[in-house]
């Protein structure tokens, strides 16, 4: 089944299961060596659960949903398909965010030594938990 990622506008975040995603994002920070932070948001920009510090959740959310709208642009103009992730490396490490169900992205933070291969090994599989509690939740919260 292809899945695509999909507004979140008109739900609330509290159908989400916030304690659950932030046992999975701290579990994620415990298995990749450099890893600063992480959180999950709607792909509006509205934050589920996040495990950052000296950061502001909300600020970040926002900026993920405006590089998510350009990057679902990008690799659909360019015949790539759906957005599955992307990846920005600057002076003092990397950014990355990947789709995790149909309404929500993971996006983590990493420094400079961060192994990428691992990073995107572990975010890929913390994804796929992510995806299947928020995708679950919502079809719970649809039918109700």
């Amino acid at each position: 089944m292809k899945r695509t990622l999909r507004q979140f506008t008109g739900r609330r975040t509290s159908v989400l299961p916030e304690p659950e995603v932030l046992i999975e994002l701290r579990r994620l920070r415990a298995r990749v060596p450099h890893l600063t932070g992480g959180l999950v948001a709607t792909t509006d920009g509205l934050v589920v659960a996040h495990d950052t510090s000296g950061l502001e959740p909300e600020h970040v959310a926002a900026l993920t949903a405006a590089a998510l709208g350009v990057s679902t642009r990008l690799t659909e103009a360019t015949g790539q398909g759906g957005f599955k992730e992307m990846l920005t490396r600057g002076e003092l490490g990397y950014t990355a965010t990947y789709a995790a169900g149909s309404f929500v992205v993971l996006t983590l933070l990493a420094g400079p030594d961060t192994n990428v291969g691992r990073l995107h090994l572990e975010a890929r599989r913390a994804g796929g938990r992510i995806a299947a509690l928020a995708d679950a939740a919502l079809e719970r919260h649809d039918r109700g």
